[in-house]
């Protein structure tokens, strides 16, 4: 076996496995948006909590269409020998791996304007909207106790809310749990909040997001430069 010829065949192994995975990724994306009751029925409460922090039903469905438009493309342009599709495959890699970067620089330079952004669409909505909206105050109430966290900045984020109005209190999470929760105990609690944590629990495990980035990274230009490889071997067929 030749090297262009081994090289064609692993490059279709290696896309048809992104194909079915993405077709996989779409189809319980689908799944869930259309019937998100049974999801959580076989999969149990835990998957109750992620599915409302994250709407992940769409965000599947949108990783798992563009591993199916990676895996066509890659895959079919090995077998078929298509230039065309070769072509489109490495361009299309290239575009996440731009937007990955350009990523990457965005959280590392501007993270201290995602704050400001946050705080201002983010405070304002917990103020009207946590303890009136049952969704939006359960995806809080499980973010704020599982990271330990309060608020998106701190405690006073929930000042003047329409839950500290009707109760009097801020939510537990916000003292520790300790009861009742006012602004003595609140402040006296310094509980941080959930915009600082994530961002520690990030630096905490810099070397494992570092390594997996990496390691995303490195397939993609492996797989951009087995595309080219054999798009330009295919010139001299």
């Amino acid at each position: 076996m030749g090297c262009f010829t081994f090289i064609k065949v692993m490059m279709i192994l290696f896309n048809l496995a992104i194909f079915l995975g993405g077709g996989t990724l779409l189809g319980v994306g689908i799944w869930v948006t259309m019937d998100g009751q049974s999801f959580l029925d076989i999969f149990g409460a835990v998957s109750s909590s992620v599915l409302q922090v994250v709407n992940v039903s769409y965000f599947l469905i949108v990783i798992g269409s563009i591993l199916l438009v990676i895996g066509f493309l890659g895959c079919c342009g090995a077998q078929k020998e298509s230039k065309c599709l070769l072509m489109m495959f490495f361009s299309v890699v290239l575009i996440i791996f731009i937007a990955e970067i350009a990523a990457a620089v965005v959280a590392l330079v501007y993270t201290g304007l995602a704050e400001t952004l946050l705080t201002a669409v983010v405070t304002p909505l917990l103020k009207e909207k946590y303890g009136v909206d049952r969704s939006l105050t359960h995806i809080w109430n499980v973010t704020m106790s599982e990271v330990h966290c309060c608020g998106l900045n701190n405690y006073t984020d929930f000042t003047d809310s329409y839950w500290y109005q009707e109760h009097e209190t801020y939510p537990e999470p916000c003292c520790n749990d300790r009861q009742p929760c006012n602004g003595t105990l609140a402040a006296q609690s310094k509980v941080p909040g959930c915009f600082d944590q994530i961002l520690e629990e990030i630096k905490t495990n810099a070397g494992v997001v570092g390594g997996v980035a990496a390691g995303i990274a490195a397939l993609e230009i492996a797989a951009m430069a087995v595309s080219m490889y054999l798009y330009c071997e295919l010139d001299q067929k």
